[in-house]
């Protein structure tokens, strides 16, 4: 018989998408109105939060909201938001302004073997193999839906407790 180390993208992605921590610093609520449900911890102190009704066969948008009182939607889908983490580990930040070569060139000088766990992952996960642009244009397009589709959380019965948005407009 042999034993199968379950995949656990938390170890090798540094605690990016922990699901053994899904308690959020505090609850949050959408302007939209729609439902949110912490599934998720990061090691740096976020939670990642699916939006909206679950629905047998369909997709929820994934927030991030970190520990600094900022939010962003990351991920169309769980799918995307696992392929996100496992592909482009510095995704925080692309979000800050950081593009190719920079992107993610620190996170490969500390794990040169990140492409062979990145793509033993994607097929364990059996999600599709995404190039770093493919998924970098992605989040930038579903983070840029952050504040005008009312996903810019505030917590309930709290003054001015709106989140700040964590993409950082950029000119191109």
């Amino acid at each position: 018989m042999t034993h199968s180390t379950p995949i656990r993208p938390t170890t090798e992605c540094d605690g990016e998408f922990d699901l053994a921590h899904t308690d959020p610093i505090e609850p949050i609520a959408l302007p939209n109105g729609l439902p949110v449900e912490p599934i998720a911890g990061c090691n740096a102190g976020g939670t990642h939060h699916l939006c909206g009704p679950a629905v047998p066969g369909g997709s929820r948008p994934v927030l991030y909201t970190d520990s600094e009182g900022q939010a962003s939607l990351i991920a169309e889908s769980l799918a995307e938001a696992l392929t996100l983490a496992v592909v482009l580990p510095s995704w925080h930040d692309a979000l800050a302004g950081f593009r190719p070569p920079a992107l993610n060139s620190d996170y490969l000088d500390d794990h040169p073997d990140h492409p062979a766990v990145r793509d033993r992952l994607l097929s364990a996960l059996r999600l599709p193999s995404a190039t770093d642009r493919e998924v970098l244009d992605r989040l930038l397009a579903t983070a840029a839906r952050t504040v005008p589709d009312g996903f810019l959380p505030h917590v309930p019965d709290e003054e001015d407790s709106a989140f700040l948005p964590m993409l950082e407009p950029r000119d191109e």
